[in-house]
């Protein structure tokens, strides 16, 4: 008779302030302000082939974020956090697909005002299915979220724990059977999805809402831009408005993790994806192997 032989499954393994570690070592949620204040922000980073992607990019817009948010980070550099990144993957056995989400925070105690601006960081890892990025099969459907608009103030551009608005726009969306939802700022301009920058394809332009008007400054919008201006397109950062969007000949979004999803439907409008299919052709052919 085979003798029964249990295998356990791994344990995850985190990140606490740049060290590998397991789930007992983690900040207690409730003693941290992240949780009692959202005083904090949040970064998704994607791994191909086992290396995490456009690292730079994130680092730059972290380092934004701590100031933005008055957080002290001195101590560390790009090359202790990529390294930092590496050896989660690792811990977890990530040698494929997969996303690492990042959360900052104050440390310490103290009410509204805290008591130091000393930063605690957070990093979780999970495996993906895919190794590159992959365009949807089916297009969004995609309409306005007509209840709250977002402000245009000094944190706006960043991936703030304070979420709210995109938490009530995610569920609005379900109950309108809608895949995302676009968000309007304070001017009824039209700047981003729930998860996601926003770009309009008219006539071969491309146009995505500029950062004035309150978008998350999406590291995933900076790379697009940047490949779009490389191959020649033409890229204009603007204000949107519904009218442009129903005379766009293609709308698509970007995010980190998923890199390009294209939409099929706002309304009545109906969409291409010609763009999307080049542009995401050429964002794996830049890939970090």
């Amino acid at each position: 008779m085979e003798r029964f032989k249990w295998t356990p499954e791994p344990r995850p393994k985190f990140l606490v302030n740049g060290q590998v570690t397991g789930t007992a070592d983690l900040p207690h949620a409730i003693q941290n302000r992240a949780f009692l204040y959202g005083d904090g922000f949040f970064e998704s980073v994607r791994i191909c082939y086992g290396k995490p992607q456009l690292v730079p990019f994130h680092w730059n817009r972290i380092q934004s974020s701590l100031r933005a948010h008055k957080m002290d980070a001195s101590g560390w550099n790009l090359f202790h956090f990529e390294l930092a990144l590496h050896e989660l993957c690792d811990a977890n056995g990530i040698d494929e697909g997969g996303r690492i989400r990042l959360t900052f925070f104050r440390d310490g105690g103290g009410r509204y005002t805290p008591n130091t601006d000393k930063l605690c960081w957070i990093g979780e890892a999970e495996k993906l299915p895919h190794c590159e990025f992959v365009l949807n099969e089916q297009g969004l459907a995609v309409d306005v979220f007509p209840e709250m608009k977002k402000l245009q103030d000094s944190l706006a551009n960043f991936k703030n724990i304070s979420a709210s608005i995109y938490v009530q726009a995610g569920l609005w969306a379900k109950e309108q059977a809608l895949e995302d939802a676009l968000l309007k700022n304070t001017g009824n301009h039209i700047i981003e999805s729930t998860t996601s920058n926003l770009f309009l394809v008219s006539n071969g332009v491309l146009y995505t809402p500029g950062l004035d008007g309150g978008p998350v400054g999406g590291v995933m919008r900076a790379a697009i831009i940047n490949l779009a201006l490389k191959e020649g397109y033409k890229v204009y950062e603007c204000n949107i408005s519904p009218q442009e969007m129903l005379r766009a000949d293609e709308l698509f979004l970007t995010n980190a993790i998923r890199g390009i999803q294209w939409v099929a439907r706002y309304r009545s409008k109906r969409y291409f994806n010609a763009t999307s299919k080049e542009l995401i052709g050429l964002l794996n052919a830049g890939i970090t192997r």
